[in-house]
Parts: structure tokens; sequence; C-alpha cells
């Protein structure tokens, strides 16, 4: 008497989404669920588990075929083949795990802010990409010991590549503001925050005024006009240039405040002939 089995193997398929951006900025990221030009990629297929089951009677054994073994594995082989077209069809509804890290350009815009916060000194240095988004910070203290200044140092690097792998700058803000240690109090140097609980919530309270424009989070007023800088009709080509090359968390997005005193000086960019 012949008994028979039936083994069902499962696997785990990795693959991946590959999407080409245009502009790298919050609004083309929002959108990349929603994108269906996504090359699918296979990267590994791994055996899970099998499971053997017993097929008893002389019916089952009249009724069951043989497969040979080549069948078997040509058909794994066509599934694993046509599994990225079913996925693209469907990666809609999948939630896109973004794990590329946007690293910044050699040469890159920037500013420095110094302030003092009792009778210690911090120096806040930031990197921005092309567009005007932040994507590195460095943070500098005069009176703190070598512990300090390295816990400082890698602290501001893990902030840095944070940011360029993708975390907004907002959930840094929402963690670090109103954080209490010293050195605290007065700050000296920083013409919108008079006062700070600690030498984190100076630095984010800065970044979110400087970058995100969080009004709400300075001790001054802005001195920048109601006038709305963010149109590109009112733009001539001199202030466009002047945004492609200006550090947008130097003038606080304030190109036009910054630029009242060159209201006079205008620019040929016309080339003779």
């Amino acid at each position: 008497m012949k008994k028979k089995y039936v083994v069902e193997t499962f696997y785990t398929c990795t693959f991946k989404t590959v999407h080409t951006l245009n502009n790298l900025d919050d609004s083309e990221l929002s959108k990349i669920d929603q994108r269906s030009d996504g090359e699918v990629e296979v990267i590994d297929v791994k055996l899970n588990n099998r499971k053997t089951k017993k097929i008893g009677g002389k019916n089952d054994e009249k009724s069951e075929k043989s497969i040979p073994k080549e069948a078997i594995s040509n058909n794994i082989a066509t599934q694993i083949k046509s599994a990225p077209k079913n996925i693209e069809k469907s990666h809609t509804n999948l939630k896109v795990k973004n794990n590329a890290r946007f690293k910044m350009p050699d040469r890159r815009k920037g500013y420095i802010q110094k302030a003092q916060i009792g009778d210690h000194k911090v120096y806040l240095h930031t990197g921005e990409y092309d567009d005007g988004k932040i994507g590195e910070i460095f943070i500098d203290t005069n009176k703190e010991g070598e512990l300090v200044k390295a816990m400082m140092n890698n602290f501001a690097i893990a902030i840095s590549l944070g940011l360029q792998y993708g975390v907004p700058l907002e959930e840094y803000v929402d963690a670090f503001i109103d954080t209490k240690f010293e050195p605290s109090g007065h700050v000296i140097g920083n013409d919108r925050i008079l006062s700070a609980s600690s030498i984190l919530d100076y630095v984010f309270r800065e970044l979110a005024i400087s970058y995100l424009g969080k009004e709400d989070l300075a001790h001054t007023p802005s001195i920048a006009s109601s006038k709305s800088t963010h149109t590109e009709k009112g733009d001539d080509k001199f202030l466009k240039i002047v945004k492609n090359i200006t550090s947008k968390g130097f003038v606080r997005s304030n190109y036009e405040e910054k630029l009242v005193d060159l209201s006079d000086v205008r620019i040929n960019l016309k080339t003779k002939n």
C-alpha cells in the first residue's frame, strides 16, 4: 500500500520599490504612496517553513496525480517572477517605508548663530539643502568639559542623520522645547529669543523660528512686513536669484526685508554679444 503526502512550502519575499523624484521636498514625498510608476525589485526569497499533510484512502490515490519536481520548481519560479507585477498593481495599499538617506551637498548654505545663556556661549551651525531645507546642525560650547562637548557633538550628529533620513524638524522641536537643565536663564545675542530653560530649548526654539516660522515660540515680534514673500508672481529675477543663494534660516524667509537697503541696486543679467 502506497502512502502519499502533500508538502506545502511557504516563502518570504523581500522587495523594494524605487521611485524617481523631480524635486526633493515634502510635497513630492507626501504623494509617493499614490504613485504607480515605481519599479519593484525582488531583493531576496527565503524559505519560511514547510507543512506536511498525509493523504489517505484509495480514492485519493486514484484522483491524485503525481507532479514532477521540475514542474514544482518551475511553478515557484513563475510565481516569483510574476510577484513584482502583482505588487506593483496593488502597492498603493501598502505603506512605503523610505530608508533612503538624502545626503547634504558638498558645498552648502547655512548660518552661524552665537548666543550666551548665563555664562555659557553657544554657537549653533546649520547646513541646508539647495531648496533651503535644513539638513544638519552643529552645537559648540565654550565652558563645557570634554565629556559634555563630546555628548553635544554626537547629539548634533544624531539629529543631522535623522533630518537626512526624513525625520521632520517639527518632531525634534516638539520633543526638546521646554526641556530644563543648566545652563538656563537670560539669552544674550539672539534678537528673537530672550530666555531659555536649557541649551536644547534654545537650539530648537531658534530652529523652529528660522526654518518653520513658529512665531509663537519667539519672545519678540517679527520685524518683517506683512507682505507675503512666498508668491512667485511678484518676484523679479533678482529676488529669485537671491533666494537660491541665500540661507533660508539666516534671513528667516524675509528676503525682501533683508534687501531693503539694496532696492536701488540692480544687476544686469543679460550678457553682451
